[in-house]
């Protein structure tokens, strides 16, 4: 697949889930949400760094994938906006293991607070 369909996937898919993230929220199935949000924000941080770079890491720690897109200068706004988001990352981060392998269970305002946050993030760039 060629780079640029390969970003464009990434951004599809990223936007699916923040749409699918919106809907759990809707329907109070909190823990979803934020798994759902956590990939919606992943996928896009990834598809920008195969922009830039033409590779992104493969790992699922969305500071990492910050990291690198603080390498960028066309990303540094980006940057600082989630590095000012620290707690959310954070939270976001911690909601993707706990889905995954933890008995512990998010509430409506963390799931409002992360989809907000990947609304804002997904509008930030080129995606919409």
């Amino acid at each position: 697949m060629p780079q640029a369909e390969e970003v464009e996937l990434l951004r599809r898919r990223a936007r699916s889930f923040l749409a699918r993230a919106e809907e759990s929220v809707a329907a109070e199935d909190y823990d979803i949400s934020c798994f759902l949000a956590e990939q919606a924000l992943q996928l896009h941080l990834k598809s920008l760094l195969l922009e830039e770079l033409g590779d992104f890491p493969r790992t699922h720690s969305i500071s990492f994938s910050l990291q690198q897109i603080k390498k960028l200068p066309k990303h540094q706004e980006l940057a600082k906006l989630l590095e000012g988001r620290k707690n959310e990352v954070r939270l976001m981060e911690d909601a993707y293991i706990a889905s995954r392998y933890l008995p512990r269970r998010n509430n409506e305002d963390e799931a409002k607070l992360l989809v907000r946050l990947v609304r804002e993030v997904l509008e930030f760039g080129v995606v919409f």
